[in-house]
């Protein structure tokens, strides 16, 4: 068996692949504005009106005098960006007395940029500062940005609370109230652009590719740092740095500030639209084997091949031997004499299109001449998700054409499948079938103020065995080897311990049952889902999980019910239970919008784990190689003063898949949930293999969004 892989076309998508890289490299590098102390496009220390390119995530440290700020950044539209922002004042007891030496904040921003720059107009760009949180570092802003030229900026801006406490011109719509902190964690509606507003500008001038100087005159008084606690003499409004960039993904700076402090940042600048290592590197697909005409060879479009018997295995272990290199099983096969039905399983590809496009050439290779229709089914846990029709005459008209992904994607069509299949034939020895792996682990607890990092890293044995199709058992045991979990603070909660507690499973040094269950998954009609998980469902709890999901193939919309009965785990995570139960669920809707339908809104509502009833609004984006940036809030029933500290949960999601540092095939995925306290408040179980999660990629949506790898 030999491979075989145009030359032409290899040479032309090498050759279409280096001038977007060059050309989205030099675009970033020579456009890209910089960051501030606060890790948003900016300054030094205040704002400017520029926004990073669309997309773009940037994680910043900064710090001068007791002051240090850590912050992430993400670009979600192009006039859009939000930030979380943790930040520690030392000395904070120094002259007022304290229980903090050190005073930690959380905070999030949001800039919006409502005019773009033109020839004679500058940018201009709203931004909220700490809109949540406890409003010690809250302030808004009005501010303008305009190039002089290739190498100057300038800017100029207005702002209101921190921003507005130093020049002060005055009050333009009436007094500020006073800061509530109360529990932090509010929305300050109420403060926002309100009080003292005050002038800030400053300008920006570039050398060369790499070095550029700053200069701004700051309108932040620092009144609680400089003043009220003396941690640091502000006696100057001016600030002065220098930059240096290596390359485009790092900026180094250096900076005179105030008047008597040094300051260092440094910016890490990460465009998810590019993998470090390139592309995904991946062996070469078969050709397109074409048909021969009906007139030069009538017996081999014969559709007498249909009645042969015992035709369905050798079709199936002839386009299994095609596609196993790439990680895809045929699972199955239905056919007339013009239409050809797979079922596939793609456990290592990232981009279902990609084994489409694999299974489809591997199809002309081995179907017999009338059959004019590839009909692909993706199948996941025992679940077929959708039906993609390729028609071989477009396969063979296209396979060398330029823009050919375009041209398949026009002429494809998705659609609903059945549950079952007629004449369907299933492959021998698929199951059952059983996998497992031993690795690191890592895992982390942010944000106490007592301890603002802990972390811990052990041994993860995970297993997981195919039963028959959609029965699946999967676990994992974790082995402590080091780390500092359990020194975070204990639980001051008024509410069922769901959650707060964690600390008190974090203590446990032994060997652990993170999980263990058994999973069924089935399609109950072309669009209706099912799921039902029972076992040890995660570090926490246990029990019985349900779901029902409703989703067409070529909908932006789906509908999903949830119903658990949940039980507490003892704290040593092993076989025993604890004397509280509760039951769950919630009613799940889910909206894909955008111009790629890349943008996911879910709304939650429904009872949580502390038995309070509310809602989850939670909005995603999704990049085609899988990077996915999220944020979520939760208000339910229980009020701020008993939820807490944070007054409602919240907090943002990261996953970056495996594969973008590797740049090899791989599924798996890290996800990051950072929030900024775990509470027990709007808490919810966490169950593996949620439908909506597991078919997304599987359908329309999905499977466009990475339609440019069907050639790959």
């Amino acid at each position: 068996m030999t491979r075989r892989h145009a030359p032409t076309r290899r040479a032309r998508l090498a050759a279409s692949t280096a001038v977007v890289a060059f050309a989205a490299h030099g675009a970033l590098a020579e456009g890209r504005p910089s960051l501030n102390f606060y890790g948003v496009t900016g300054l030094i220390d205040m704002p400017s009106a520029e926004q990073q390119h669309d997309g773009a995530f940037t994680a910043s440290t900064a710090h001068f005098g007791p002051i240090s700020r850590h912050t992430l950044t993400f670009q979600i539209t192009p006039r859009l960006s939000g930030s979380f922002r943790y930040q520690g004042v030392r000395d904070f007891n120094a002259v007022v007395p304290s229980k903090f030496d050190t005073y930690f904040d959380r905070s999030f921003d949001l800039r919006y940029q409502v005019l773009r720059e033109g020839e004679y107009r500058p940018s201009v760009t709203v931004g909220l500062q700490d809109f949540v949180g406890t409003g010690l570092f809250a302030g808004e802003y009005v501010v303008a940005t305009k190039n002089i030229g290739d190498d100057l900026k300038v800017t100029a801006g207005l702002g209101w609370g921190r921003l507005g406490s130093y020049g002060s011109i005055g009050q333009l719509f009436g007094d500020r109230p006073a800061i509530d902190i109360d529990r932090g964690g509010k929305i300050n509606f109420g403060q926002w652009f309100q009080g003292d507003a005050a002038p800030f500008a400053g300008v920006e001038y570039r050398f060369n590719d790499h070095w550029s100087v700053k200069a701004e005159y700051s309108s932040d008084a620092y009144d609680m740092e400089a003043t009220n606690r003396q941690t640091f003499d502000r006696n100057s409004p001016f600030n002065f740095g220098i930059e240096y960039r290596k390359d485009d993904a790092m900026q180094l700076g250096a900076y005179y500030m105030y008047g008597s402090q040094l300051g260092l940042a440094a910016h890490f600048f990460i465009n998810p639209a590019q993998r470090p290592m390139g592309g995904v590197r991946d062996t070469a697909p078969f050709y397109v084997k074409p048909r021969p005409s009906r007139s030069a060879d009538p017996d081999a479009w014969s559709p007498e091949w249909v009645s042969q018997p015992g035709i369905a295995p050798v079709l199936i272990k002839n386009v299994n031997s095609r596609v196993e290199d790439d990680g895809i099983v045929v699972e199955g096969i239905s056919f007339t004499a013009t239409t050809a039905t797979v079922l596939i399983r793609n456990p290592r590809n990232d981009a279902e299109a990609q084994a489409i496009g694999r299974v489809a050439r591997a199809m002309s290779q081995i179907m017999p001449a009338s059959v004019e229709y590839f009909e692909i089914v993706p199948v996941v846990n025992g679940m077929k998700t959708s039906k993609v029709t390729v028609r071989r005459s477009d396969l063979e008209q296209l396979d060398y054409a330029v823009g050919g992904d375009a041209a398949m994607l026009e002429r494809v069509t998705f659609a609903d499948v059945p549950p079952n299949i007629a004449g369907l034939e299933l492959g021998e020895e698929l199951y059952p079938k059983f996998a497992w792996s031993l690795a690191p682990y890592m895992k982390t607890r942010l944000f106490d103020p007592t301890n603002p990092y802990r972390a811990e890293i052990g041994a993860k044995l995970s297993g997981n065995w195919d039963i028959a199709p959609g029965l699946v058992a999967s676990g994992a045991l974790t082995y402590p080897i080091a780390g500092n979990l359990g020194d975070g603070r204990g639980s001051d909660s008024v509410l069922p311990l769901v959650r707060s507690d964690g600390v008190l499973y974090d203590r446990d040094q032994d060997l652990d049952i993170n999980n263990l269950t058994l999973a069924y998954h089935r399609q109950l009609s072309p669009n209706l889902y099912g799921r039902v998980t029972v076992g040890y469902l995660e570090s926490m709890f246990g029990g019985v999980s349900t779901e029902v999901l409703w989703k067409k193939v070529d909908s932006p919309f789906a509908l999903g019910v949830e119903v658990n009965y949940a039980k507490k785990r003892e704290y040593d995570q092993m076989f025993g239970f604890q004397d509280y139960d509760v039951v769950t669920g919630h009613v799940s809707g889910y909206y894909a919008f955008g111009r790629d339908k890349n943008y996911l809104a879910q709304l939650d509502v429904g009872r949580y784990l502390a038995g309070d009833y509310g809602a989850t609004l939670t909005l995603n984006r999704t990049f085609e190689n899988g990077w996915r940036f999220g944020v979520f809030a939760t208000l339910t029933d229980v009020p701020f003063e008993d939820f807490g500290e944070g007054s409602f949960d919240k907090g943002i999601i990261i996953e970056i898949p495996v594969n973008w540092f590797l740049g090899s095939p791989n599924r798996r995925s890290n996800v990051t949930t950072i929030r900024p306290l775990s509470r027990d408040g709007g808490a919810r179980l966490k169950v593996d293999g949620r439908l909506y999660d597991l078919l997304s990629d599987y359908q329309q949506v999905g499977i466009e969004d990475q339609w440019g790898r069907f050639w790959k």
